[in-house]
């Protein structure tokens, strides 16, 4: 059965609810103020929080802020009242709690919900995106084999040349599941041993050196003094070389500290081939977390992407898919809409497209001008296999060879389409 934490400051609704849950066969634990809450959460790792909305020292909503904030909130959380509003129900759903309770609560509304919030828990705990989902990409399990091997033997590991969603996506690769995670990137205040506690056992994420201010930086050295002693792991990015940051104005001696061990990120540019791949699964992961609707990536988008040309490499490919599956209008993703996205339309889109192959094997241009061809001709004659040959100047069995080869999706094969 499930562990629940219970927090309220009444002990009559401690002890109430305590008693019908741990019949039903959950172990539960007990806290009567915000403080006791988050030292169980750390220490215990429950699997369902229920969690009064007022209390004397920190009410219920800022407390399921602060867990939002310090990636704690790892655990369906289903939010009580007994002065319950709408309002207060629409904020907490918004922070992440996944239902409301209010009091007095009725026995069989308190199991439905606790069964409701305890089938919810495997959605709720989908582990982040890591380098797990690339499992297809050569390049991605080297990578993530460099980066076992180099956190392995050190607590603080610094990506290279690298910042934002991948960074994040390699770190979270470090991360045991529902441990905690710690971004000082978003930490705008100073950070305390409390925070540090909390966090034990987990990561604590840097998401770019390069933009950090003197009080992160202050943060940075208060976190790096105390990682042995609360089991964390330190994950740093950075977009600036270490001589980079010591010439504006970072302390040689944090400096060196952070870039003992490093990993450098390998670069799109020089891995086209991993592209399409890469693309997929970012966008299966994003539809899955319910960032973007359903789509799915064409033929042609796909060798778009990979003949693109990336200069802001991984962020600029985190972004561009995340655009694709936003603002494409049907459920596959074409090659125009990556025209669009990539800014790349033009009253000759061939010429835009011609200095691309230019830089692939000639095999490799060949076929890529081929599906771009056909998807093009397939698309302008709606499928109609016979204004196809005609237009192509094939005869239809080795156009269907041909569509078949290049792994086109010829459709239903039907001349009567107009």
């Amino acid at each position: 059965m499930a562990q629940i934490l219970i927090v309220d400051d009444e002990v009559g609704i401690r002890e109430l609810l305590s008693e019908i849950l741990a019949d039903e066969g959950h172990s539960i634990w007990l806290a009567e103020n915000a403080a006791t809450a988050r030292r169980i959460r750390a220490d215990k790792r429950p699997d369902l929080v229920l969690l009064d909305i007022w209390m004397p020292d920190t009410d219920g909503i800022s407390l399921l802020k602060e867990w939002s904030a310090n990636g704690q909130l790892t655990m369906p959380v289903v939010m009580m009242s007994g002065h319950g509003t709408i309002d207060s129900a629409v904020e907490a759903t918004r922070i992440g709690a996944t239902d409301f309770l209010e009091k007095p609560i009725a026995l069989q509304k308190l199991l439905a919900t606790v069964k409701k919030a305890l089938k919810h828990e495997a959605v709720f705990q989908k582990k982040p995106l890591t380098l797990d989902a690339f499992a297809r990409s050569p390049l991605l399990k080297d990578l993530k084999r460099r980066l076992e091997q180099a956190a392995a033997k050190t607590s603080v590991l610094l990506l290279k040349s690298t910042s934002g969603g991948i960074a994040e996506i390699c770190a979270r690769t470090l991360q045991s599941h529902r441990t905690p995670w710690l971004d000082l990137s978003n930490l705008s205040s100073p950070l305390t041993q409390e925070m540090l506690h909390n966090s034990s056992g987990g990561i604590v994420f840097v998401a770019d050196l390069a933009q950090f201010g003197k009080l992160q930086q202050m943060n940075l050295v208060f976190a790096l003094e105390r990682l042995e002693r609360h089991s964390l792991q330190m994950v740093a990015a950075s977009t600036r070389s270490p001589t980079a940051l010591i010439e504006a104005g970072w302390d040689p001696l944090l400096v060196n500290r952070l870039a003992e061990v490093w990993v450098t990120l390998p670069q799109l540019s020089g891995h086209a081939d991993d592209v399409p791949e890469i693309a997929m699964m970012l966008l299966a992961h994003l539809a899955e977390r319910g960032e973007v609707p359903v789509r799915h990536l064409s033929s042609g988008a796909l060798n778009l992407l990979r003949l693109h040309r990336w200069q802001g490499e991984w962020a600029e490919l985190l972004g561009v898919v995340k655009n694709l599956a936003l603002s494409a209008l049907e459920e596959e993703i074409t090659s125009e809409d990556v025209e669009r996205v990539l800014h790349r339309e033009s009253d000759d889109p061939s010429s835009a497209l011609a200095a691309t192959f230019f830089e692939r094997p000639l095999r490799d241009a060949r076929e890529g001008f081929e599906r771009l061809y056909f998807e093009y001709h397939l698309r302008s004659e709606r499928g109609n296999m016979t204004r196809l040959a005609e237009k192509t100047g094939l005869e239809r069995t080795h156009l269907y060879r041909k569509l078949r080869q290049l792994g086109l999706n010829i459709g239903r094969r039907s001349d009567e389409r107009d």
